[in-house]
């Protein structure tokens, strides 16, 4: 009998000991998620993710081990932004990440008013993210890349890069928040400079195919093209319809093969949003969290396609150069 009853009280016991350390684990709180909107793909956007990731870790955070990332694409379109944006909010992400351009922001503050935000786009005051710059106010906040407003520079590059051009064009995308506002620097940038210039839409590949085959017929000699999503994702059609057509561009983005770009660097843009996550984490609130502006500007100039479009590169802009490929 007495055996018994000590083989009850060992199991019991056993049964406790096992019961102890599944309700602490029950008890510990769930571990944070993230949300990471972007316009853009996967494939396309590795470079900047690892970016952010290291922010992120610079911040105390690492995926899998103390936060998770829910990653919604919308594929180099903007109609998907909302729904993805509604479905983060939906599995109640701690904060998400707003990236490829101001329209993935104006999804996301439009789903909620209540998660935190971390925004990198262009100018968000000016297109309503943010009360101001210095004071975002309410949920968002975020990295400034300065991309559009950086448009008026990049005509003045390109002419000094091609001083003989006749017209210049501007390509913008009309379905873009800012091409309106782009539309309108690059037109008073290019009467400041006395440079005839025509504003050029494209939304599609096709689109972009019938902007260069008319090109030559419109007397354009060289293009500036808008700081846009859907244009940074076909940066390699963009690039080869430029080859095909021998037309001079410059690009807001780093472009394999492109003649000319000139931007802030975007990875460094990334990794700041993922050391302004880790704060929010932390406890820190949007409204609290002033918006970044890029302190790094890169200018890369192609040799070897300047070459090919019979173009002389003057010394004082390659000397201006942050990075010249040969």
């Amino acid at each position: 009998m007495l055996d018994l009853r000590r083989r009850q009280f060992i199991t019991l016991l056993g049964g406790a000991a096992v019961a102890w350390p599944l309700a602490a684990r029950a008890q510990q709180p769930a571990m944070p998620v993230i949300g990471f909107l972007s316009s853009r793909s996967p494939g396309e956007s590795a470079r900047v993710v690892a970016a952010f990731r290291q922010g992120l870790k610079e911040a105390g955070y690492a995926e899998g081990r103390n936060v998770h990332i829910a990653f919604r694409w919308a594929e180099s379109r903007y109609d998907p932004l909302p729904t993805l944006a509604a479905e983060l909010v939906d599995i109640q992400v701690a904060v998400i990440v707003a990236a490829g351009g101001t329209q993935t922001g104006l999804a996301a503050k439009a789903a909620t008013s209540t998660v935190p935000i971390v925004n990198i786009g262009s100018d968000p005051d000016r297109v309503g993210l943010v009360a101001s710059l210095n004071r975002p106010g309410g949920n968002v906040t975020g990295i400034s890349v300065l991309s559009w407003p950086l448009t008026p520079k990049r005509l003045e590059l390109l002419r000094e890069l091609v001083p003989t051009i006749g017209i210049a064009g501007g390509l913008v995308n009309p379905n873009g928040a800012n091409a309106e506002l782009e539309s309108r620097e690059i037109q008073a940038a290019a009467q400041t400079i006395g440079q005839q210039l025509r504003i050029l839409s494209a939304a599609t590949e096709a689109d972009l195919h019938t902007v260069f085959t008319s090109i030559a017929q419109q007397g354009i000699g060289a293009l500036v093209i808008g700081a846009d999503a859907f244009f940074d994702s076909r940066r390699d059609l963009i690039v080869a319809l430029a080859a095909q057509h021998g037309v001079p561009a410059i690009y807001s983005f780093a472009a394999p093969g492109g003649l000319i770009s000139y931007a802030s660097s975007v990875p460094e843009g990334y990794r700041q949003a993922g050391i302004y996550v880790g704060r929010i984490l932390k406890g820190e609130k949007p409204a609290d969290l002033p918006i970044l502006q890029p302190t790094k500007f890169e200018l890369v100039v192609n040799m070897k396609t300047a070459k090919a479009l019979g173009i002389n590169v003057p010394p004082t802009l390659l000397g201006r150069a942050d990075e010249v490929i040969e």
